[in-house]
């Protein structure tokens, strides 16, 4: 695997364990049943300490980001087929996630979380804020399955370049042979009888 599908995998891998620890909070509204006040509260705090969070992570976030587009676009800019179907593919999927996060993830996050009624866990959960916190654990849920999808195709890159690799060497290999063969040919004096 070349250093370019390296910090491919390695960015995605880092953005999917992101999205991951947001499984504190988005199991509780999207994978138990049922949808109680106290989970939906609890899930609100969980995001109300990632609304409240220090800029210096986000920014970083960002970096990661940026450093994995820029990465596959560079593989893209090769021109080869295998990199135009599977990093066109990988393109396709880490920009949709970008934009979906970007336009779908922060502004409920910063909008909806950045302060939150006083209240208990037993309180009734505010109807202004329980679609924005069942609608962010969906999110997360589409960004994952969208990043698994580029590691499924940097995969699929590489196990294509693996069989091509395989097939040049066993090419390779046979015209040695047979050239081998040639040699071993000419060497041989004729016996004429």
């Amino acid at each position: 695997m070349g250093i370019r599908a390296t910090v491919v995998v390695c960015v995605t891998s880092f953005l999917l364990g992101a999205l991951f620890t947001h499984w504190i909070a988005d199991s509780l509204t999207l994978w138990k049943s049922p949808v109680t006040d106290e989970r939906l509260w609890t899930a609100a705090l969980y995001y109300s300490i990632l609304a409240k969070g220090p800029a210096a992570i986000f920014y970083f976030l960002a970096g990661i980001v940026a450093l994995g587009g820029i990465t596959i676009l560079w593989s893209l800019g090769d021109g080869e087929a295998g990199n135009l179907m599977f990093d066109g593919g990988s393109i396709f999927l880490f920009g949709t996630t970008v934009v979906h996060y970007l336009y779908s993830v922060i502004p409920i996050i910063l909008a909806k979380f950045s302060t939150l009624p006083a209240h208990r866990l037993k309180d009734p959960f505010p109807d202004s804020l329980r679609s924005a916190t069942l609608d962010l654990a969906s999110n997360h849920l589409m960004c994952s399955v969208a990043l698994t999808g580029v590691l499924v195709l940097q995969a699929g890159r590489w196990w294509a370049e693996r069989s091509d690799d395989e097939a040049d060497v066993a090419e390779l290999r046979r015209e040695a042979a047979l050239l081998k063969g040639q040699q071993s040919r000419a060497k041989t004096p004729d016996v004429k009888s």
